[in-house]
């Protein structure tokens, strides 16, 4: 069907899927499997592209009559279910901006996210309803089937084209609170529009194909890219609740997945587990990601019997400024993260601002070939006027990333220049988990830095200095207190993995924290018997 519209030839992403609706009704849209539907408490099956444009249909027209549109933000905190797909398009055809809320996030995240997006309305599942009513008291809620509530402003209309405001999603900060990245409807089309035309070793066709994620809806990989490329082909998007190692291989038989998605973290869990005869019973052609452990990379390959396609890209960047390992030689086992294809510029800087040579690391800067550097990246930073043209400094996207250039024009990650701990394909500013640990009483000073960890990638190590060092008494009792306490302040996974009490933080002259030093101190404390490990108290809480 080369001849089946582009994405960018729509007005918005509820247009594109309408069309889409029309020339698939019959074939699968989404799929829920048994095991995600059995968490859930929701039905089973498969969803039609008919069934699903009926559902946005009725949403779109509940919203239009309270009189929901352009200049109106919602919250969506609906977990991975297909409401999300139901509610995000009815939305988005009037012009209506969502904002995806990441189930885990607790108080102060929360209270963060509502006043900082100023939406006017949020969908939440009925178990977190009383926590976002306590971080956001005067928010307008719903459950997911409820009537939709009168809106409290008036729209500017109910319509909305490529340039108008689709999503605000938010990343973490690397000096400050999560940063909320403002995404027009032309990100999202033209990531339908990329998946569709890259070819090479992710080509997908018309012919049917199902892409399983395990990935969040409120991320940039799950709801931009996986959802737009099955539009864009008529295809089926099979969206679990969460990565469950023991059942992955029977959920991508399950699913009849023509394509995985997946993170660093997912090969290396799946590798450690033993063989299974179910593991290689599947029709997958491809996996696509990042940061799979090179060492693993052929292995993996090898022992499940497909490739992972490495790629690189940030929610700033969309695919409008993507490299993947799509086409040549992949370079398995190097770092490859592949090369941009021709509409994509780059740049690998040094720090005193000189284009690097091959070999050298340096930071990786991106735009957009032609008239418009940044068609297919964010908007801006939502409230952040400074931080926008920081990040684009001279007209190049400063990603914060260290990379180098091989002699082919492929590129191989290095490290990341930013402050910013992943674990488990989760970014964690530093600054934010230390202003929570400030807050306990306990705590003097408190400052984190980045740990390797052999499963997640980095684990998030806290060095405190005690406010009273008599607690130092009791080192067992307190660190698990302070762990447990900043998973009721923070998503789990952002809680202390280590801790060391320390007498006092490495500091400047203007008593500002020295992140180098803190790198190498952490590194000096990671074995040290009196380093507290508390891994096992970082847990996803129930809702």
């Amino acid at each position: 069907m080369s001849d089946f519209a582009s994405p960018l030839s729509f007005a918005n992403v509820h247009a594109f899927f309408a069309h889409s609706a029309e020339a698939f009704a019959d074939r699968s849209f989404m799929s829920v499997l048994d095991e995600t539907a059995g968490i859930y408490g929701i039905e089973a099956g498969e969803i039609s592209y008919r069934t699903m444009s009926q559902r946005i249909e009725a949403h779109r027209e509940a919203y239009r009559l309270a009189g929901y549109g352009k200049g109106h933000r919602v919250g969506l905190l609906v977990e991975n279910r297909p409401c999300f797909i139901e509610h995000w398009l009815a939305l988005n055809g009037l012009g209506v901006s969502i904002v995806p809320v990441n189930p885990d996030l607790r108080a102060s995240e929360l209270n963060y996210l509502i006043d900082h997006s100023e939406m006017d309305l949020a969908v939440v599942i009925a178990s977190r309803q009383s926590d976002m009513r306590s971080a956001g008291p005067g928010l307008n809620m719903i459950g997911p089937d409820d009537p939709v509530p009168a809106a409290q402003s008036t729209a500017s209309c109910q319509t909305a084209g490529q340039d108008d405001e689709a999503a605000l999603l938010y990343t973490s900060g690397t000096t400050g609170m999560p940063k909320g990245c403002v995404l027009n409807n032309s990100y999202f089309l033209n990531c339908g529009r990329w998946y569709r035309e890259i070819g090479g070793y992710c080509a997908i066709g018309f012919d049917g194909e199902r892409m399983l994620t395990p990935l969040p809806l409120f991320h940039m990989n799950a709801l931009a890219c996986s959802t737009m490329a099955m539009v864009a082909v008529g295809g089926t998007l099979i969206v679990l609740d969460r990565f469950h190692p023991k059942s992955w291989w029977q959920n991508v038989k399950d699913a009849r997945a023509t394509v995985i998605h997946y993170l660093g973290v997912m090969p290396a869990m799946l590798m450690n587990a033993p063989a299974t005869r179910v593991e290689t019973d599947n029709k997958v052609r491809f996996g696509f990601g990042a940061g799979v452990d090179k060492k693993l990379h052929g292995p993996f390959e090898q022992r499940f019997g497909f490739p992972l396609i490495e790629g690189w890209a940030m929610t700033e960047t969309g695919n409008g400024g993507i490299t993947v390992c799509s086409k040549g030689d992949r370079h398995v086992g190097t770092s490859n993260i592949g090369a941009p294809e021709p509409e994509v510029a780059i740049r690998v800087e040094n720090e005193i601002g000189d284009e690097c040579t091959i070999g050298e690391p340096g930071e990786l800067l991106v735009r957009r070939n032609g008239p418009d550097p940044r068609f297919g990246f964010f908007n801006r930073y939502l409230k952040d006027e400074a931080a926008t043209t920081e990040a684009w400094l001279d007209g190049w996207f400063h990603t914060g990333d260290i990379v180098s250039r091989n002699a082919d024009g492929t590129l191989c990650f290095v490290d990341r220049k930013k402050n910013v701990i992943r674990r488990s394909g989760e970014n964690i500013a530093a600054v934010e988990v230390e202003g929570v640990l400030n807050k306990h009483p306990a705590v003097d000073a408190a400052a984190v830095a980045a740990t390797p960890d052999p499963v997640r990638g980095d684990e998030v190590f806290a060095l405190i200095v005690l406010a009273n060092t008599a607690a130092r008494n009791e080192p067992e009792k307190l660190a698990s207190e302070i762990c447990q306490w900043c998973s009721t302040q923070l998503a789990y996974y952002k809680a202390p993995g280590f801790i060391a009490f320390i007498d006092g933080l490495p500091l400047t002259s203007t008593n500002k924290i020295q992140r180098g030093e803190m790198k190498k101190l952490a590194t000096s404390l990671r074995n040290d018997p009196a380093t507290l490990d508390v891994r096992h108290l970082k847990k996803r809480q129930a809702a």
